[in-house]
Formats: C-alpha cells, sequence, structure tokens
C-alpha cells in the first residue's frame, strides 16, 4: 500500500510538485490549509505531510512556523528545496488589456510584487488559499482575471499562459518540509529546528542562549523570532542549527538551552538539502 502524503491542495501547487519530488510513488491527499495538512498527519489520516517554510524572496512562511510552534506536535522529518517559477494563466482568449482581477496565494503575490505594481497597476488582487485554489477562483470568475500558478496548473485546469516567469527573483526558490510524528534518524549530515521564549526579558539573556552554541563550535543556520501571541514585545525565538539533536555536543548544548528558557520545543532534526 502506498504511503499516504498531504498536502496543500488542490492538485497543481508548488507544494504538490514537491510532495511529487519527494515520494512519486505515494498517494498524494490535497488538504486546503497548512493546519489542515498538520491535523491529517496528527489524526493519522496521513503518515506524512508536506508544506512550505521558507521562501528566499519572501523569508518564512509564517503559517508554517506558528503551526509548529503553537498548535501540533508533528516533527521536521526532511527538507526539499524547489525552484519555483510563477505563471501568469488566464481563461483562453484573455488579453492581458482586459485582466481586472489577479488571483493567487499571498505569498505567490508577494513574491511577483514588482511585475503586478508594473504590469497590472489597477487591477484588483485577491488572496487565495493555495496557487491552485486561485486558478480554480480564476476559472468560475464572472470578470476577466488572471491567476498566479504553475505549469501543471495550466494542463489541470485548461488555462493559457499569459506571461512566464514573472516572479521578482529569477532565482526564486522554496524550502519545503516533510510533516511526521518522529523526525529522522542521525545521517551524519543534519540540521536541528527549534524555538524558545524567556520568562522575562533583560540585557544579555538571548547571547547567553546563542553562547551555548558558539563555545561547542555548533553552527547556526537561521535565527528568528515571532510573536508569542500573548503579548506585545514578547517573542519566541526560532533557530536552524547544524546537527542532529542526538549529536553529543548538540545535545548539550539543547540541554542548557532548556535550562536557560521558560518555553523549549524541538521542531526535529533532519537530513540537511544538498543540491544535487
Amino acid at each position: 500500500m502506498p504511503k499516504r502524503i498531504a498536502y496543500l491542495g488542490p492538485a497543481g501547487t508548488f507544494t504538490e510538485e514537491a510532495a511529487l519530488v519527494y515520494d512519486e510513488s505515494a498517494q498524494l491527499i490535497p488538504f486546503p490549509s497548512v493546519p489542515a495538512v498538520a491535523v491529517a498527519v496528527d489524526s493519522g489520516m496521513a503518515e506524512e505531510g508536506v508544506v512550505a517554510i521558507e521562501n528566499s524572496i519572501e523569508g518564512s512562511v509564517t503559517d508554517t512556523l506558528d503551526l509548529l510552534i503553537h498548535e501540533s506536535g508533528v516533527l521536521i522529518k526532511k527538507e526539499l528545496v524547489l525552484p519555483i517559477e510563477h505563471q501568469l494563466l488566464v481563461k483562453p482568449g484573455t488579453e492581458a488589456s482586459e485582466v481586472k482581477v489577479i488571483f493567487s496565494h499571498p505569498q505567490a503575490l508577494a513574491q511577483c510584487r514588482h511585475f503586478i505594481e508594473r504590469c497590472f497597476p489597477k487591477a484588483e488582487v485577491v488572496a487565495a488559499l493555495s496557487t491552485a485554489a486561485a486558478v480554480e477562483e480564476m476559472m468560475a470568475c464572472e470578470h476577466p482575471a488572471a491567476a498566479i500558478g504553475t505549469r501543471r496548473a495550466t494542463q489541470l485546469y485548461g488555462t493559457e499562459t499569459l506571461a512566464h516567469s514573472i516572479q521578482d527573483q529569477a532565482s526564486n526558490v522554496t524550502r519545503f518540509v516533510v510533516l511526521a510524528p518522529m523526525d529522522h534518524t542521525p545521517t551524519g549530515c543534519d540540521k536541528t529546528s527549534l524555538c524558545f521564549s524567556f520568562a522575562e526579558d533583560r540585557p544579555g539573556v538571548l547571547c547567553e542562549v546563542l553562547q551555548e552554541f558558539a563555545q561547542r563550535n555548533i553552527n547556526l543556520a537561521k535565527v528568528e523570532s515571532r510573536p508569542s501571541k500573548e503579548s506585545l514585545g514578547k517573542y519566541i525565538f526560532l533557530v536552524d542549527l547544524e546537527g542532529h539533536r542526538e549529536d553529543p555536543a548538540v545535545s548539550e548544548a539543547l540541554a542548557r538551552v532548556r535550562e536557560k528558557t521558560a518555553l523549549f520545543k524541538i521542531l526535529g532534526s533532519y537530513p540537511r538539502y544538498a543540491e544535487k
């Protein structure tokens, strides 16, 4: 029986493309939102789930970060990095001069901001749950409309491509993660993601935590913060570091960080992505 993988659907999204790259033999199950993908994994409807977590133009996908921090016990098992090429899709026969509305996922709209501002400054921009959902909404729209989507969406929905490669940066890539009940065993070339916050804000408190990694020669690949959602000015810090949580030096550093923080959560250890 093929593995069941949940992903942000419907068919034709970049997340579906990432899921196919990850395991083309799996049974792919579309869900309407990132939280729904996590619920599918949590509840056993799917063994794993694929979601976007970071883009080279727009940065972190906050829906995914907030889900991992606040809402779910799933862990990151693997990371994938895919090039993202956005297409401007329309109903067959629609001319650029007729387009009044442009649909897409907020991340896609942001990644194509300059194109939209320069070529369609008067068009109404409408957010959709996914790039594929945007194509469905565009096809059902009574007014001349366009959607920013994938090449595959053209095949699935019978659209025409009005423009291609419309992202603001040619080297646009997105990092996706595979969510599962358990993370990955050590491979020798791993990454660990975690989050933490402090009981009180005082000078040097973050530095003390980061020193635990520096003293053990552990490289930090990314450090960022998200609002705690508890009160204004209170933040949760997210760190990606090189190494597996079971590596002796990493394990020791994580234990020390746990002692210094109020909230501490490991989001997963998994193989580091390497270009083939």
